[in-house]
């Protein structure tokens, strides 16, 4: 799994101007304390924090639809399906935009009161508020997050689904952090320059998926059936001692 935790480190260092030019309009009007130092930088460590923290919390919800499909045996499969998806993706990129012109009703009008919630926020300057505001950022509709939500369906674990979104929120953070600290760092002509490499991290990221899906016994980069099935029998024991040593822990006197 380091090999698909880097590809969304990857994605998100790559994808930062993309960030930049989606929330960074958010970043620049966050009501920080500028003049005091300190006090900004725990707001945005508050803001950037509870974004990776959504990211975390879709990763899981995820991770949980992946292991479903991993218990039906469709684990490598939709792996690879979804590398190829990715693939084209970065080599179609009018694609991503007809994905989030089909958004269902339901969600329009969901991310229509998240918008609605920041309005709120962004006119107070308290430690929640930021918290808020970055939380409900993470929800966000963003093409570079739903390609990372795919990566983390694609993981078949709760937890590693949670773990492959954080690690890319993570890696979008500097860019937005640095755009609120040097407001004209990031020119219009870098930004186009730089957004010229976001389709090749995507597709990067897509070949590591298909290879995934492979099955070629590739350590780290291409586990075959046997591995998968080695590394389920070594959970299933390792949970099989645990429930051990808790049933045979001393109980505690009151």
């Amino acid at each position: 799994m380091l090999t698909i935790y880097l590809s969304a480190l990857l994605l998100g260092l790559l994808g930062e101007v993309h960030c930049v030019g989606m929330c960074g309009p958010i970043a620049l009007i966050l009501p920080v304390d500028r003049n005091n130092k300190w006090k900004m930088s725990i707001q945005l460590l508050l803001y950037h924090g509870a974004r990776i923290l959504a990211y975390g919390t879709m990763g899981l919800l995820l991770g949980f639809l992946g292991k479903g499909l991993q218990l039906a045996g469709l684990q490598q499969k939709i792996s690879l399906v979804f590398g190829i998806i990715m693939i084209l993706v970065a080599l179609f990129p009018s694609v991503q935009g007809k994905i989030n012109a089909r958004l269902p009703g339901f969600w329009i009008r969901f991310i229509g009161r998240i918008k609605h919630g920041m309005n709120t926020y962004l006119r107070r300057k308290s430690y929640q508020s930021f918290f808020v505001l970055g939380f409900l950022n993470g929800y966000l509709p963003c093409g570079l997050v739903y390609l990372a939500m795919v990566g983390a369906l694609a993981t078949g674990s709760p937890w590693q689904g949670a773990i492959y979104m954080m690690v890319f929120g993570l890696g979008t953070t500097p860019a937005l952090m640095l755009i609120t600290w040097l407001q004209s760092m990031f020119s219009v002509r870098l930004r186009n320059r730089l957004n010229k490499l976001i389709p090749y991290a995507v597709a990067l990221v897509g070949l590591l998926f298909v290879l995934r899906g492979l099955n070629l016994n590739i350590m780290f980069l291409s586990p075959g059936k046997e591995m998968l099935q080695v590394d389920r029998k070594k959970e299933m024991m390792f949970r099989k001692k645990m429930q051990k040593i808790q049933h045979t822990r001393p109980h505690e006197s009151p």
